[in-house]
């Protein structure tokens, strides 16, 4: 091999080396890590208004429904402190800020609703078209049991329960006032029709609970408290209890497997209140 070879040779192994050292590590930070967006709006009271709800979104399909970027879910796109966000986290360790809040958007949906409670507009949007998907894929029928319950409601449902089964168990299956993700207006718990476990364990297993499990997510909702999670939410298996997050959020939590939202947003959750 010739001198000049051998120089060539040795400037192209050079160049393939630097190359090789140019290259960088991507990662994500967590939306609770960077402590994105905080402090929630001023509290004002309003009165739920009887209303025709929006009109409904087209359930989801293949071609609507919004796949992840290459670059990543966006976990800072929306707040995760303001309660007047879908993405809102609270549990015993985030209690809402103000602790009295009152959503402006309280509406009625145009479907069984047990306990004529208001939810957002959005939540009532996505409930009808859930519903209504049931019973056109499925044949069946589902009723909203609770859904929007203010400061002083949550706080008679958690006294009621102390009142009766004590302190320690109410904390394992009623959120203290404050601290209710039916304050938001985002939480619908959900029964069959007719009436089968309601507000029981027992509702995995009926076809209701069995369809909304699988099915939940294609409308925006997440089943907020699973049975394996307990130590991770804060509160007892409730397969009844379904949180609306928005259809991107919801796709997204089913594509990555990730089943609470303390553990997608790296939040503070735990049995104990803070």
């Amino acid at each position: 091999m010739s001198p000049g070879g051998a120089r060539t040779r040795r400037v192209l192994s050079t160049r393939a080396a630097l190359t090789a050292a140019a290259l960088v590590a991507v990662f994500a930070l967590s939306a609770c890590a960077t402590g994105a967006v905080s402090a929630g709006p001023t509290s004002h009271r309003s009165t739920p208004h009887r209303m025709t709800p929006t009109p409904r979104p087209p359930r989801p399909t293949p071609s609507t429904v919004p796949t992840p970027s290459v670059l990543g879910f966006d976990k800072t796109a929306q707040s995760i402190d303001d309660p007047a966000s879908p993405w809102v986290v609270v549990n015993k360790s985030r209690g809402l800020n103000p602790l009295d809040y009152v959503p402006a958007d309280l509406t009625y949906p145009d479907v069984p609703n047990l306990n004529d409670q208001p939810m957002r507009q959005a939540t009532a949007a996505a409930v009808v078209d859930m519903f209504h998907a049931g019973k056109a894929e499925a044949g069946l029928d589902f009723s909203v049991q609770s859904a929007y319950r203010s400061y002083e409601s949550q706080t008679r449902v958690y006294d009621d329960d102390v009142a009766h089964n004590g302190q320690a168990y109410a904390d394992t299956d009623t959120a203290r006032p404050g601290h209710s993700e039916h304050q938001t207006g985002y939480a619908v718990d959900i029964s069959a029709v007719p009436a089968n476990c309601s507000l029981a364990a027992c509702f995995a297993d009926t076809a209701q609970g069995r369809w909304l499990a699988a099915n939940a997510w294609r409308f925006g909702f997440l089943l907020r408290y699973p049975a394996d999670k307990v130590p991770v939410t804060g509160f007892a298996f409730e397969p009844w209890h379904f949180r609306f997050v928005g259809v991107p959020l919801a796709t997204e939590l089913h594509r990555a497997g990730v089943t609470t939202l303390e553990e997608f947003f790296g939040c503070p959750g735990g049995t104990e209140y803070h």
